[in-house]
């Protein structure tokens, strides 16, 4: 696949506004939210800020342009990117995600080509995995058009091409917002299924999440709980809540 320079799709959306300079200090004493031409601008003392790319930060939806102005009034003395994943996935939408539309929707139906919720395990954990991912699987047929097909073991499931072309004519189907969402959710959930179903708000983000770690949880009961993975599974569970709310704001 060819690659716009410097930009991985996947990687970009999740990685935007985190990309500005070090330790800048709070320059503004008020965040709001403001109706402008073409949706609705995030406001700092009555101007717009910028993104990495020195575009105008406005957004579709007032709720969404909330969403990041609330990042900006939770700020201390110092900005601090790594709290303001709103700000960093509408910074993506803006300056990214535009000019890589085709290549970000192949990421995405890539995953569905060995979706995480096909690869069943052994013994208990199988049972617990097709009664927990059945239903999704069920789902994206019904809902979506997109069937998959589920197997037991490491051996590689092929799906089908009219499989991995809906996933992908889905994609496109989003805005650049939406679509930067859906590209962050994918790889953090493993599954182009459960990142559809929660951009479409038929997934909760805690079920998601649930569900993107049987095995993990499974080996957790059987062996315990690494403060390493714990610690990594928080993270994941809190941009899973994360993502939610921003899908819910872009409706």
């Amino acid at each position: 696949m060819s690659h716009i320079p410097n930009l991985d799709p996947i990687l970009a959306a999740r990685k935007g506004f985190s990309e500005v300079e070090d330790r800048v200090r709070r320059f503004w004493t008020m965040a709001d939210v403001a109706s402008v031409d073409g949706g609705w601008a995030v406001q700092l003392d009555g101007r717009t800020p910028k993104t990495p790319a020195k575009q105008p930060m406005i957004l579709p939806t007032e709720a969404a342009a909330r969403l990041v102005a609330d990042e900006w009034a939770a700020q201390g003395e110092f900005m601090e990117p790594a709290t303001m994943p709103a700000t960093r996935l509408a910074s993506t939408a803006i300056d990214r995600i535009g000019q890589a539309r085709e290549a970000v929707a192949d990421e995405i139906a890539a995953y569905a080509g060995s979706d995480a919720i096909c690869y069943l395990g052994e013994g208990a954990l199988e049972r617990r995995q097709i009664e927990a991912w059945t239903p999704w699987r069920d789902w994206a047929e019904r809902e979506l058009g997109v069937r998959l097909v589920a197997a037991s073991g490491i051996v590689h499931v092929t799906q089908s091409p009219e499989a991995v072309a809906r996933v992908k004519a889905l994609a496109l189907a989003l805005d650049d917002f939406a679509l930067t969402g859906l590209a962050t959710a994918t790889p953090l959930l493993g599954s182009a299924v459960l990142a559809l179903a929660l951009q479409r708000g038929a997934l909760a983000a805690e079920m998601a999440f649930e569900l993107s770690r049987l095995e993990e949880a499974f080996q957790e009961g059987q062996w315990g709980v690494d403060a390493e993975a714990a610690e990594r599974a928080g993270r994941i569970r809190a941009e899973a809540i994360l993502l939610q709310s921003w899908f819910e704001a872009l409706r």
